[in-house]
């Protein structure tokens, strides 16, 4: 029973945080008059005060301030805060440019490419399956260079720089909430400068210019440490294959609104590139349920 419930709370965060994380288009596109660098700025220094609040409530100074003693910690977590900075500022623009359906790609190819980054630097193997849904993806992906480089392109920058950052994350050895707020503390300054630049110009701050953008733009810092905080529920009580196979309800829910609310046209290499990138995580989340149910038997 209780096994059952941890699990139920697990998916519950679990499906929380990736609908959260599937809907942000929508939540950048009413916000459609900030400018994408103005809006990461924005996002920095609205996330820094919830995430040392929820530090304060569940009790993470120590866990806090040791990451901070750590020289090899900080210099990891400097390097992964440019690298979500960087992805944030990537994903904001595109969703400006009406490019939905490449971030949603983007995300579906970030696990594939997880899987070549732990190959490359960490001394995993791949099996013959997993080799096999990497080739369908590369095929997928191939496509888009006969009609789509700037989906083709957006897509390869976030899934890289996406995965990029969760690689150099699992080097530094703290916690989900603790280290987005020594990330979010280090692109503080940053921060404040591109706002300040943004008052002085001739549109000015955004922040202020109506009720509903001030609004939005101060509850990014909430859309932001939110569906992490969920996810680290979920990572703490779900198995690594349910986790895995939910992570898709995020881009899925993303192509959706790139189809429907933002009107994107679906081209023949797009449509194909999809149909394969979906053959392959098809093929890849079976091969991962089907190793987690071996691991399970034989403990």
């Amino acid at each position: 029973m209780h096994m059952s419930n941890t699990f139920r709370t697990g998916l519950l965060a679990a499906l929380g945080a990736y609908v959260m994380w599937g809907l942000l288009p929508l939540y950048f596109r009413a916000m459609r008059g900030v400018p994408p660098l103005e809006m990461v700025g924005w996002r920095v220094l609205f996330t820094l005060p919830v995430c040392l609040a929820i530090i304060h409530r569940r009790k993470l100074w120590q866990e806090l301030l040791g990451a901070t003693r750590d020289r090899r910690i900080l210099g990891l977590l400097a390097l992964s805060a440019l690298l979500i900075g960087g992805n944030w500022l990537l994903f904001v623009i595109a969703i400006d440019s009406g490019h939905v359906l490449a971030t949603s790609l983007g995300y579906y190819i970030n696990p594939l490419i997880n899987v070549l980054l732990g190959t490359a630097f960490l001394g995993e193997r791949l099996n013959r399956v997993q080799w096999t849904a990497v080739g369908i993806a590369g095929i997928g992906i191939a496509m888009l260079l006969a009609g789509a480089l700037d989906t083709l392109a957006l897509a390869l920058t976030l899934a890289m720089s996406f995965a990029l950052y969760g690689f150099v994350r699992k080097q530094a050895p703290v916690g989900a909430v603790p280290g987005l707020t020594i990330e979010t503390a280090i692109l503080t300054l940053p921060a404040v400068a591109i706002v300040g630049l943004a008052a002085q110009s001739a549109a000015g701050a955004s922040l202020g210019s109506s009720g509903q953008i001030t609004a939005l733009l101060t509850a990014s810092g909430l859309v932001t440490a939110v569906p992490l905080l969920l996810f680290t529920v979920a990572a703490r009580s779900l198995p690594l294959s349910t986790l895995g196979f939910v992570q898709f309800i995020a881009p899925t829910i993303s192509f959706i609104l790139g189809l429907t609310v933002f009107g994107e046209r679906l081209d023949p290499s797009r449509l194909v590139c999809f149909i394969l990138i979906w053959t392959a995580i098809a093929i890849y989340t079976w091969d991962m349920t089907q190793r987690a149910r071996r691991a399970k038997t034989a403990a």
